[in-house]
């Protein structure tokens, strides 16, 4: 292999190119950076989950802005912190911070709406007792993205593309360096990129690569195993959001898409359909009620999978995951042979809302085209007629709560490393919907001014050697996992086997022999690895650190769904977690029995740290919501004396902890 070597030298390096990496890089500007000191590294600058997902009204969180409704900085704090598992000094800057962050947004052109007084209107979202909620429509998080791009570039900044970062490398006193491999790089060449560099913001989106049923976008996979092996905790790893998706395209199926009452229709290998709702419930007014209840109640929840709308989301993975059948939408028919939908049958909610929107007619599509015609013609352009198609869905992963420890500021436990979006480990077991957006906006902002007031001398020459020994070893890494053509690429069979079974065992249905047995077999793989993966060419080498990537993430999980059951955590949130002596919803005693989660556990976060491959789970209690606030005349003087950088603490500061008075 050719050794010629590419060297960047970057002191600040962004990883990642969504609507949070955009961000750090502006605030990195904003805050008087040099272009020439700071950069993003992306694998594909348009492959992310925020430049491609959304759903039927993708929705914003913030502090409300608007009507006579009493609303506050410590309100939204409390509702953040109430879920269970949250830090409370996060959830005060997360609050604190959306206003601001919101409005940068609208300053750069995203287009919230407002009334005629210029009051940003909002709505109730899930997990929101008030109308804190907004949106631009269902590619909100695409035009942010968009809208923060065009400001990055109008600043002259610089961008790296298709450099998958494969190793962070470390040195007694933080981050010294990055590996990438470069997805251009001819076969036969040396395919590695060194970059010294003293910070790095990892903005690299949730663990998209993890399941198989997943609506994550296709060139979207996360990057949360490399942080993990050099020694960053996760946080909160099982508390996910799972949800009825349809599969290609993948899209979340929320809001209008179920509240205009489509058939689900499941279909046998030989081509028999179902109508499986209607099968389970055979009062057609409760049926349609729930189903029009899962556009309100859009992600799987434990607390309604027995009597509550969550129950269309067990019938759903019944009808994939043990009758083997594929599931669709439906929306030239109405449902449970109606010609005509008996409105007066459905709950007092259902019938307001419809009657409310003129839909009480017609069939599902006419219903979908008459409140919401955006969200026809995104399937439209995307190539499925909701006109005549069926659109096949499944439950799927959509959203990861937890994900890499940080404190107040979005640090690390290494020096120089900061993590923001989706990759941190922000959120609990509950989240208002919308509230991952201003997670990703604010967390990104703060990691990014702390490392603009943060400074650092240059490397050391041990610091460099340590780069160059990690060079040598990934390198020689690489040259025995590369085959030639004759021989079998096996990394893409071997990416989709292993995300197959985290769908089937381990997913919004747990079972503990199941996670067990994955945990098990992936710990083993990993040992082999070197000597079982065969990969061809840079894009055969990207998908084998791919799956060393996601080897790594799916232990990690497993670990911390593991001790869970270990030690008493039942079922909540998006996940239920099977239990032979538990209950079970009427009618699907064929599935699980399972036992709620009585809530002890809500005080408290677990942290898993990947200790070479067999990870190490422990608590520890949640930082409290702290009263914030304070004296005028004492914060102004300590402003004026140090303006920002007297709120941001030393390094070695204790956890979350802060120097402002």
């Amino acid at each position: 292999m050719d050794t010629q070597r590419r060297i960047l030298e970057i002191p600040v390096v962004i990883v990642g190119s969504g609507a949070a990496a955009y961000n750090a890089a502006v605030t990195l500007s904003e805050q008087g950076m040099s272009p020439d000191t700071f950069a993003i590294l992306t694998e594909g600058r348009t492959d992310g989950t925020s430049r491609n997902t959304g759903s039927d009204k993708q929705t914003y969180y913030k502090l409300g802005l608007c009507g006579d409704g009493a609303d506050s900085v410590h309100d939204m704090a409390r509702d953040l912190f109430a879920p269970g598992c949250v830090d409370g000094d996060i959830a005060l800057v997360e609050a604190a911070l959306s206003v601001p962050c919101f409005l940068h947004l609208c300053r750069l052109g995203v287009p919230f709406p407002t009334n005629a007084y210029g009051e940003y209107v909002g709505y109730k979202t899930d997990h929101d007792p008030r109308a804190r909620a907004t949106s631009a429509g269902p590619l909100t998080s695409k035009m942010m993205t968009e809208c923060l791009e065009a400001e990055f570039n109008r600043r002259g900044l610089r961008l790296f593309d298709r450099l998958m970062v494969i190793e962070i490398i470390t040195e007694s006193s933080g981050v010294c360096g990055l590996l990438a491999l470069d997805r251009d790089a001819e076969d036969g060449t040396d395919p590695l990129v060194t970059v010294y560099c003293r910070t790095v913001i990892w903005a690299t989106g949730g663990p998209a690569g993890v399941y198989a049923d997943t609506v994550y976008p296709v060139g979207h996979t996360g990057c949360n195993g490399v942080p993990f092996r050099a020694g960053v905790p996760g946080k909160n790893l099982t508390e996910w959001q799972f949800g009825l998706a349809s599969v290609d395209p993948r899209w979340n199926v929320s809001g209008t898409y179920m509240q205009v009452l489509p058939r689900l229709v499941s279909v046998d290998p030989d081509g028999t359909e179902h109508e499986f709702l209607s099968e389970y419930i055979p009062d057609a007014g409760r049926a349609l009620s729930l189903l029009f209840l899962k556009g309100y109640q859009w992600p799987f929840d434990s607390r309604r999978a027995r009597d509550g709308s969550s129950v269309v989301d067990l019938l759903v993975y019944r009808e994939t995951k043990l009758r083997g059948r594929r599931v669709y939408l439906d929306y030239t028919k109405n449902p449970c042979g109606f010609d005509d939908i008996p409105y007066d049958a459905l709950s007092d909610e259902a019938q307001d809302y419809l009657k409310k929107a003129g839909a009480c007619f017609g069939r599902p599509v006419e219903r979908l085209r008459h409140m919401n015609e955006p969200a026809y013609n995104l399937y439209l352009s995307l190539g499925t007629d909701l006109e005549k198609d069926y659109l096949e869905i499944a439950l799927c992963a959509q959203h990861n709560n937890g994900g890499l420890d940080v404190d107040m500021w979005w640090r690390t436990k290494i020096s120089g490393l900061l993590a923001c979006g989706e990759c941190a480990g922000t959120h609990g077991v509950y989240r208002p919907g919308g509230s991952a957006l201003n997670a990703g906006q604010v967390g990104s902002t703060r990691a990014a001014t702390f490392a603009a007031v943060r400074k650092m001398p240059p490397l050391r020459p041990a610091e460099r050697d340590r780069v160059e020994q990690v060079y040598q070893a990934v390198y020689r890494e690489i040259c025995s996992i590369s085959v030639p053509k004759p021989e079998r690429d096996n990394t893409e069979k071997l990416l989709r086997s292993f995300r197959e079974s985290m769908s089937a065992g381990a997913g919004a249905i747990r079972e503990k022999e199941a996670i067990e047995k994955a945990l098990s077999s992936r710990q083993f793989f990993l040992q082999i690895f070197t000597q079982s993966v065969c990969a061809h060419g840079t894009e055969g080498l990207v998908r084998a650190f791919r799956l060393y990537d996601t080897l790594t993430e799916q232990i990690m999980i497993l670990s911390a769904m593991k001790d869970q059951i270990r030690n008493g955590v039942r079922s909540r949130g998006s996940a239920i977690y099977t239990d032979p002596e538990g209950e079970c919803a009427p009618g699907f005693e064929d599935i699980f029995r399972y036992r709620e989660d009585g809530g002890a556990h809500l005080s408290e976060v677990q942290l898993v740290t990947w200790n070479g491959g067999t990870p190490r789970c422990a608590t520890r209690p949640v930082r409290p919501l702290p009263e914030g606030g304070g004296f005028f005349e004492n914060v102004w003087r300590r402003y004026r004396e140090d303006g920002y950088i007297g709120c941001i603490p030393e390094e070695g500061a204790p956890e979350g902890g802060s120097s402002c008075r």
